[in-house]
């Protein structure tokens, strides 16, 4: 018997749109080869061996629709390409990167099977499908895997790739608006929405924030003087040179006094409570491993708050929290920071934790303060005895409704005055539901990109929406950070339509991306010659922050190999599906097929959009069901079968009637233009030229062009000539 092996012929990360699914995938060509003829229910104790390590595969849905469905397909005898899906999928929940949608088809070749599973980061998955592999040999031929081992490296390379979580959930804030987005790099730049109605983020700075008040922030002493000078409360202070100014400037303010880096952050070498010179002088040389330059000021008593400002609106709010140890007369400080503090299952050392582990390194100021009070690690407190281990930190108590609306205001004020649409303001005060003023209390910072979060998974209290009040920053209640999106598929006349439809919404008077056969085009201006129908190319208009409409035509290897550059379109275009139309190198075997390739176009259309269909081709016009918006017909024949209905609904076709474009809604008619003054109709010209015309009519008409353009531009259009061979004329009146 020939050796069991499973082997991947072809697997292809497919970026966008796809005949799976509306979302990334990884799709994996299979050959399965002895195990073809060994169903799961075949192979003794595998069935057993796979849940025990899998256990998660029990609630599995799969075929039943109900948890347990997958087990029972294993029990009754499955395949493998099957059953890989399934493990792959479950071994990226297992790492974090949660998803259920997953396919295994078998094709026409015996033993080979596509199997896709949504994506959500292609270097995570294809390890994920990887693994999976070896997973089920190793569980057919009984041998041993160490899945502890494999997921531990799975977690390390998934946590590498995947958006930070102040990036994630600004983006989850855009996905819930239905705003498209784009990752821009393998860091955390992100583009909101497409052409020119994009916004970028970065973590939590947005293109709206200002270098200048960046600056501003990373200078504690200037931030002050700006802040103090329009009112806000602020530690009195100044920067100091040496350890005896330092020392000079602490008698002047009255201790106590911190000393603090004045350009460095998350709370590195902030020394606080200072009473005695030896402290203060100590502490200025320590805080000088973080900066060269240091502030002395005012002791500020109470609880570090952190408040996030957005848009001039205080949206979140977190208390610090000192942490303390009490004494048994038996253990060390060291042990009970262990026993009473780290135990604390909210404590960890990854993000998913709130609170962060304790520790007591020589060189930290928790290990510094214990020493100024007497302690070392290895002391041992008395029974009862309470030792403060830490001032502050964890900013992670939620107090968002406690905030007074002064305070508030004064938080919003602050990010005004430095110039930020998006800050972390820290301050200290006693109880944030009182005024500053009558407490004493300050704002100490203002930090530019933020973190978030602590407000996305607070110790206590509800988790905060800081993610969406970000995007409602950027995007107002009726923005969506889309353009006008055409897509164009079908088996001929992609091509010139796209063309054509590109020039009439270039004369409309937008800036028009187009990526097609001919090109990749930005107006008229050629920035690729060649083939540009592609995904690759597609994005790049996408990234253009100067386009304000976009043509895409879309061949069905950008489909099927590729996927689309966009979530979803304005309108799309099925020009035709010919009778022998099929792709056997991808397994699309005839045109039946190929409708569900053609199909994902219409998929995308937008419910307020529109998808362009023929009538005259019945895989076509079947297509009309699909569509989330209305349906624009287009035939040579105005008797068509699907259109009769259509018509009698309301709906609206571009047809020929007595040799003219007319452009149908319901009952009414109106004439466009004769054929005899269309270049691409005129003289006798084949039957599909027309057809191509009314494609770019109905979209046009989409698109609520009005009809004297639509009729000017297709009564002047020249397909011989490229969109670089023409010379302007006319109509470049109206651009």
């Amino acid at each position: 018997m020939t050796k069991k092996d499973i082997r991947f012929l072809r697997i292809t990360y497919l970026a966008g749109p796809n005949i799976w699914t509306y979302r990334p995938a990884l799709e994996a060509w299979v050959d399965i080869g002895a195990f073809e003829d060994l169903p799961s229910n075949k192979l003794p104790g595998f069935v057993d061996r796979l849940v025990a390590w899998l256990p998660g595969l029990e609630v599995h849905r799969c075929g039943i629709g109900e948890p347990g469905g997958f087990v029972l397909r294993l029990r009754e005898g499955t395949w493998m390409g099957h059953i890989l899906e399934h493990v792959t999928l479950e071994l990226q929940n297992l790492i974090g990167m949660r998803t259920g949608f997953g396919k295994a088809r078998s094709t026409s070749t015996n033993g080979v099977y596509k199997v896709a599973i949504r994506s959500r980061d292609e270097k995570t998955s294809r390890a994920c499908l990887n693994t999976a592999r070896e997973l089920l040999l190793a569980a057919a031929d009984d041998q041993p895997f160490e899945l502890s081992t494999h997921l531990a490296a799975l977690r390390e390379l998934a946590e590498s790739q995947f958006l930070g979580p102040s990036t994630a959930c600004i983006v989850d804030g855009a996905t819930e608006r239905r705003i498209p987005s784009i990752r821009l790099s393998e860091g955390n730049l992100v583009q909101l929405g497409h052409g020119v109605k994009s916004r970028r983020i970065w973590t939590a700075e947005t293109d709206h924030t200002s270098a200048i008040a960046e600056g501003i922030c990373s200078d504690k002493d200037l931030t002050k003087t700006l802040l103090a000078a329009c009112g806000v409360p602020v530690p009195e202070g100044n920067a100091v040179n040496s350890p005896e100014e330092a020392w000079e400037t602490a008698q002047d303010l009255g201790l106590p006094v911190v000393v603090k880096p004045a350009d460095a952050n998350h709370g590195r070498g902030v020394y606080v409570d200072l009473s005695t010179e030896d402290d203060v002088k100590t502490s200025y040389t320590r805080a000088l491993l973080h900066s060269d330059s240091i502030i002395v000021e005012r002791f500020i008593p109470g609880n570090e708050h952190r408040l996030l400002v957005v848009g001039q609106k205080v949206v979140a709010a977190s208390r610090g929290e000192s942490a303390w140890v009490t004494g048994n007369g038996q253990s060390t400080i060291e042990q009970l920071i262990a026993s009473q503090i780290n135990s604390d299952p909210r404590r960890g050392e990854t993000e998913e934790f709130p609170l962060n582990i304790i520790t007591l390194s020589e060189d930290s100021a928790n290990a510094y303060d214990l020493a100024r009070r007497g302690f070392t690690p290895h002391s041992v407190p008395a029974e009862g005895q309470r030792v403060l281990i830490q001032r502050n930190g964890n900013v992670a108590f939620d107090v968002t409704d406690d905030v007074h609306p002064t305070v508030a205001a004064t938080a919003a004020l602050a990010a005004r005055i430095v110039g930020l649409d998006v800050a972390g303001i820290d301050l200290v005060a006693e109880d944030i539901s009182r005024p500053l003023r009558e407490q004493g209390g300050a704002i100490v910072e203002v930090n530019a990109g933020p973190g978030l979060l602590m407000h996305l998974k607070p110790a206590t209290g509800a988790p905060r929406p800081v993610g969406r009040a970000i995007v409602d920053h950027l995007f107002g209640e009726n923005e969506n950070g889309r353009i006008p999106i055409v897509g164009v598929t079908g088996t001929k006349g992609k091509t010139t339509v796209s063309r054509l439809l590109g020039r009439i919404l270039k004369l409309s008077g937008k800036h028009v991306g187009l990526a097609c056969g001919d090109g990749l085009f930005f107006d008229r201006r050629p920035a690729k010659t060649g083939n540009c129908a592609s995904r690759k190319h597609a994005h790049r208009v996408l990234l253009t922050r100067s386009v304000e409409a976009a043509v895409f035509e879309n061949g069905s290897r950008t489909i099927l190999g590729e996927g689309l550059a966009y979530d979803r379109c304005q309108v799309g275009i099925v020009t035709n599906i010919a009778p022998g139309d099929a792709d056997p190198e991808y397994y699309v075997d005839d045109a039946e097929q190929m409708c569900n390739v053609y199909r994902t176009q219409v998929d995308l259309v937008l419910d307020d959009g529109a998808a362009v269909l023929n009538a005259g081709d019945r895989k076509v016009a079947d297509m009309a069901t699909l569509c989330d918006g209305e349906v624009i017909f287009f035939s040579m024949d105005e008797n068509a079968p699907p259109l009769a209905d259509h018509l009698s609904n309301g709906g609206r076709a571009v047809m020929v009637r007595d040799n003219r474009i007319v452009l149908v809604s319901g009952v009414e008619s109106t004439p466009l233009s004769d054929l005899k003054f269309i270049p691409m109709t005129a003289n006798a010209a084949p039957a599909y030229q027309t057809e191509n015309v009314m494609a770019a009519v109905a979209a046009a008409w989409a698109l609520g062009i009005s009809r004297e353009l639509i009729r000017a531009v297709i009564e002047t259009f020249d397909p011989s000539r490229t969109e670089a061979q023409e010379k302007p004329g006319i109509l470049n009146a109206h651009a």
